[in-house]
């Protein structure tokens, strides 16, 4: 099968949208299937390898005016596109975006007669608020009139979770668009790249000051308003206060990075803020972390998430429907209904060994669910439907039925 991904987040920008994006490209390609990326032109950002590869298209682009680093905004020329496409002889468009570089897809598949779809990455309505200029006065019904009018006109939607797929759903959304739920993936040969052994662990935790008998609490991602990261140093500057042996860490950059780390300087040195690491480090933080915390409501299938499953750590997590498939409460972790219900979930997880060893195996098997395999046999069955039945619209009955059957 040929196949194009449109997106406007590509390398060098880092976030869950480029590692899907790149996660999917590498394992269709393994699959035997031939895979071209059309992105944006990442200013002043040179690589000989990404430069030089035939199979990616790069268009004239400029960096976002909004309050969103390291992305861009694409012009994306019909004439340049277009040929680039057929010379692939591309069957199916997938585009992880609902911008500009969205609309070029549907253009393209319109000239081209072939189906696009497009996997919904974002619930913007979480979001905007802290990224578009006076975000707080602008209201959700016409958020959501722009989402609606974004994604109407592809052909089909891959949803990340119950949550996206529920959000899409909704009687002010798109309840006509056909769509299955194929969860993100995370690939463990890129994530760990070696194993790290016991004795660089132990270095680790002495560099930052932990104790070989601190239980180290970890939230690891972008620290930024929308995670919720203020209300979760809340639960943690209680928690620290019943439990002297527990530690914690946010490990990641972002804009309340500062103001998180003067709060919690004026309380506590139990505290600990790594600003960023590199992706290729970030293992070695899960490997010393003891308990994984996240207060995030804004997810849509949360990759740090993921990553912690895979290291083996329980979770404890505010209750979200985009968590419903990785953690299951009272086995691998624990959901609260509250900020206030993860102190007492967190004291519980600290104060017993043996059952953060038990939850840690669970999470483990639990990530098995989340393999690349799994996730590209997922999406060729959805791709597979999508053009067997094109130009007419699939059921999301039948997309749901293939993708599960490739799941066995």
């Amino acid at each position: 099968m040929n196949i194009a991904l449109f997106t406007d987040s590509y390398i060098p920008t880092k976030s869950g949208i480029v590692t899907v994006v790149l996660q999917l490209r590498k394992v269709l390609t393994d699959m035997g299937h031939h895979v071209v990326i059309v992105t944006v032109n990442a200013h002043n950002y040179h690589d000989p390898e990404i430069d030089n590869d035939p199979d990616i298209l790069r268009i004239l682009s400029v960096p976002t005016p909004f309050k969103i680093p390291d992305q861009y905004i694409g012009f994306p020329f019909e004439r340049i596109i277009i040929p680039f496409l057929k010379k692939h002889r591309i069957q199916i468009i997938h585009s992880h975006t609902e911008f500009f570089i969205a609309h070029a897809a549907k253009l393209s598949g319109k000239k081209l007669h072939i189906p696009v779809i497009a996997t919904t990455h974002t619930l913007w309505e979480d979001f905007y608020i802290y990224y578009l200029p006076f975000g707080r006065l602008i209201p959700v019904k016409l958020i959501r009139k722009c989402v609606k009018r974004l994604y109407k006109k592809f052909f089909a939607l891959i949803n990340v979770s119950e949550k996206a797929r529920d959000y899409f759903k909704s009687p002010f959304m798109l309840p006509a668009s056909p769509s299955a739920i194929i969860p993100n993936a995370l690939d463990s040969d890129s994530f760990i790249r070696k194993p790290v052994a016991a004795e660089e662990l132990a270095a680790l935790r002495k560099s930052w000051g932990i104790a070989p008998d601190d239980v180290v609490l970890l939230f690891l991602g972008r620290v930024v308003e929308e995670k919720r990261v203020e209300e979760l140093l809340e639960v943690c500057m209680r928690v620290i206060q019943k439990n002297e042996r527990l530690k914690v860490m946010f490990v990641g950059s972002g804009g309340a990075l500062q103001d998180l780390e003067k709060r919690a300087r004026e309380v506590s040195d139990r505290i600990i803020f790594t600003g960023y690491e590199p992706w290729t480090k970030v293992h070695y933080y899960y490997g010393i972390g003891d308990i994984f915390i996240t207060a995030s409501l804004s997810e849509m299938h949360s990759m740090t998430v993921l990553e912690a499953l895979m290291s083996r750590l329980p979770i404890i997590a505010r209750r979200d429907s985009s968590f419903s498939d990785t953690i299951f409460h009272g086995e691998n972790g624990y959901f609260a209904d509250t900020d206030e219900e993860m102190d007492g979930y967190i004291l519980d997880l600290a104060a017993d060994a043996e059952k953060r060893r038990r939850f840690g195996e669970k999470s483990y098997a639990v990530s098995r669910n989340f393999t690349p395999d799994v996730f590209g046999k997922r999406t060729i069955a959805f791709y597979t439907k999508v053009l067997e039945k094109y130009p007419e619209r699939p059921t999301d009955r039948e997309l749901q039925d293939a993708v599960d059957a490739a799941s066995c």
